[in-house]
């Protein structure tokens, strides 16, 4: 089967590009009315659609790096455009993960005391604001690369794209040049990220399934955090990788495959264990089984996380899978 047949990346990334921002101001608009109205409920969902974005924004980041390859050939696409672009989508990356993380704290806060802790709302609005102004500007570069007539006479990137390049190359060369010990240190965490994530979310997931009967469910959700700062440390070294060689995951079709994996994982995770959709699974006691639909979010947990480490140890031999030929 022709890999390049199955999976266009141009076509995949212009897919993918309008969610994070249509996904980044929905949430905005919520959050503002919730801080106005004072409302929990809208609080918690516009932090539940904060996180999935920052998840959705990672395929969607790579893909673009992919896509690259095929627009550079269009005449009348300069490098300066699409460098204007990549250096503000990185920016916006950036801000996105950050409001996510606040918004998968604030749930976290909300699920186990009720509340969140001070800081967490004030944050969330102000990295949430500035994602906006980011995607604006990663929006509208993205549109001069396909729509030459509404560019600027003169090719100049912006103040947001120039740091965002800066920070790719910054990145790239750390990664990649400035030690040999980067890589396999970078590896190193990323696989002690796997073992926290599969260790800690691995023990509740099984207890929900009816394993470790004599266990009480909620005590062990105090592994939770455990869990997501291996995900989050995850997040981390795997961007670090990708910044180090675009091109060896870019044109990979396995590691497109563990994105959407990453995304289907972290959005499972985040309802089983950061919202109120299965809180009364903590009060489950010894011999107690969990309810049916909290099973089957379990199971799913544990296969897609098993599912993006098996996807992650094939991705050599997926090299090049997608690359255009010429």
């Amino acid at each position: 089967m022709n890999l390049q047949n199955l999976l266009n990346l141009a076509h995949l990334h212009l897919l993918l590009n309008h969610w994070p921002i249509i996904g980044t101001f929905i949430g905005l608009g919520l959050f503002l009315v919730s801080l106005a109205a004072k409302g929990d409920d809208l609080k918690k969902a516009s932090l539940v659609v904060f996180s999935i974005i920052a998840l959705f924004a990672i395929p969607t980041y790579t893909s673009g790096n992919a896509a690259f390859e095929v627009i550079r050939r269009e005449t009348g696409v300069t490098k300066t455009i699409i460098d204007a672009h990549q250096g503000a989508a990185l920016m916006s990356l950036l801000f996105m993960e950050i409001t996510g993380f606040f918004s998968w704290l604030g749930l976290w806060q909300y699920r186990r005391f009720k509340r969140t802790a001070t800081y967490i709302l004030p944050a969330v609005l102000l990295f949430s604001v500035v994602s906006v102004g980011l995607l604006t500007i990663t929006g509208n570069t993205g549109g001069d690369i396909r729509h030459p007539e509404i560019r600027p006479g003169e090719e100049t990137a912006s103040f947001v794209s120039s740091v965002g390049s800066a920070i790719f190359s910054t990145t790239q060369h750390f990664v990649t040049d400035a030690s040999r010990w980067v890589w396999p240190v970078l590896e190193t965490l990323h696989f002690l990220g796997l073992t926290l994530l599969l260790g800690a979310l691995g023990l509740i997931d099984l207890r929900i399934l009816g394993f470790f009967k004599p266990l009480r469910l909620g005590p062990l959700y105090r592994f939770v955090p455990w869990a997501m700062a291996g995900f989050v440390l995850n997040m981390i070294t795997g961007m670090l990788f990708f910044i180090g060689m675009p091109f060896f995951y870019a044109y990979n079709f396995d590691f497109h495959m563990k994105m959407f994996g990453i995304l289907f994982a972290g959005t499972n995770i985040l309802l089983l264990f950061c919202t109120d959709a299965f809180r009364d699974c903590e009060q489950l006691g010894p011999s107690e089984e969990a309810p049916p639909f909290a099973k089957f979010f379990a199971a799913t947990s544990i296969v897609l996380v098993v599912a993006v480490i098996v996807l992650g140890r094939y991705m050599p031999f997926f090299e090049d899978s997608l690359r255009p030929p010429g």
